[in-house]
């Protein structure tokens, strides 16, 4: 008589789960930038080739350090003070190096850029204070104060409202007016982030999808008859994961009645037009690689933020709690342990929970920090619902 097969082993908790993917990204991809001393900076990929910090991204670093406060977060809901204020002491430390590596200042061209590390140093500063720090470092009030100046530069009346993307200020998009509202919302700046929103949704938002499109471009062309240029806008209809969670971030944190219709409405669009199905169960939709790889993280860090809101109606919340969840187990199930033995192997993420990692990033494979820094958002949001 064959023997039984082993019953399969019951997967852990999702903080259990989470911090294996914050393992993944401290160990594959941590290092010091240029080998100096007391400095912390994500690789871009790995393995890696040349230096720690080529190509630059400062925008998928600004998400590392918002994950790095998702893990200080869930080792306070765990009573691990200590595993916190390690976690926070790491978050200094990249967010001084991100600084020393962006020529020793937090601006660049790229409001959206500037923004994403707004959002992430904010929360940094919370952490401190949960941690007892009565009074932010001055590392920290510089950069909301530096930020949050160069976000303002960039709200203006042109097109109505928005933020311009860049400083050639020639596109007003989702990617930047977004997360600035969510940061405004977040500093109190109530109107300003109202106003943002209002706009997003008066020039950008679909009513046949009900989802954004990504932005209105500003193109000049001669005008007839003079050689000065008139400026036409066209909009860019592309409707990406990230776009739809940052304005569902601003909504909840708005936390007004109308916002909070909105946000319903917008769990409801996501579910219905950015999912795919894996055995019947509904899955988000991923982008990818590259900048695509951040995409479906964020969309679900800020589902997780709507599935923990109060305010929201019941269905909006189980629908963007399910959704979280069950993109978040479909990569923990695909996912691919490697290494020399079994005591220091990590697991390996695919970008697509459809996927499992051994198809789609084989050994040998450089995996890029995006997806997995993605896995881990996904999962520790996960652990959050």
């Amino acid at each position: 008589m064959p023997a039984a097969a082993a019953p399969t082993p019951p997967d852990p908790p999702w903080d259990a789960r989470a911090a294996e993917a914050e393992r993944t990204v401290t160990t594959l991809f941590g290092a010091r930038l240029a080998g100096m001393p007391f400095t912390h900076l994500a690789r871009v990929a790995h393995p890696a080739h040349g230096r720690v910090d080529n190509p630059w991204h400062y925008w998928w670093q600004a998400h590392y350090l918002d994950a790095i406060v998702d893990a200080a977060l869930r080792c306070l809901r765990g009573g691990d003070t200590d595993g916190a204020r390690e976690r926070a002491r790491t978050g200094d430390r990249l967010l001084r190096t991100i600084r020393l590596r962006n020529s020793a200042r937090w601006v660049n061209d790229y409001y959206d850029d500037m923004a994403w590390l707004a959002l992430a140093a904010g929360r940094l500063a919370l952490l401190h204070a949960a941690l007892g720090r009565a009074r932010p470092q001055r590392r920290l009030r510089t950069a909301e104060r530096d930020l949050t100046r160069q976000l303002s530069s960039a709200l203006t009346k042109e097109l109505g409202g928005g933020l311009f993307w860049s400083v050639e200020r020639d596109f007003k998009n989702v990617p930047a007016s977004a997360p600035a509202a969510l940061h405004l919302a977040r500093l109190g700046r109530v109107e300003e982030a109202r106003g943002i929103v209002d706009w997003l949704y008066t020039r950008l938002w679909s009513a046949d999808s009900g989802l954004f499109l990504d932005g209105v471009r500003l193109t000049s062309s001669p005008s007839q008859g003079s050689v000065r240029s008139a400026r036409a806008e066209v909009i860019v209809p592309d409707i990406w994961s990230y776009n739809q969670g940052t304005v569902l971030g601003a909504l909840v944190t708005l936390g007004d009645e109308q916002s909070l219709q909105r946000a319903a409405d917008l769990v409801a669009a996501v579910h219905d037009r950015l999912t795919t199905e894996a055995d019947g169960i509904r899955l988000l939709r991923t982008h990818g690689d590259g900048d695509g790889g951040l995409f479906t993280g964020i969309l679900g860090r800020y589902l997780a933020l709507a599935a923990t809101t109060e305010g929201l109606s019941h269905d909006a919340r189980d629908t963007a709690r399910r959704l979280v969840t069950a993109t978040a187990d479909g990569l923990w199930r695909g996912r691919d342990l490697r290494g020399r033995d079994r005591a220091s192997a990590v697991s390996v993420w695919s970008p697509d929970p459809r996927s499992p990692a051994r198809t789609s990033q084989p050994p040998g494979a450089r995996i890029e920090l995006s997806t997995q820094v993605q896995a881990w958002m996904l999962l520790e949001a996960a652990a959050t619902v």
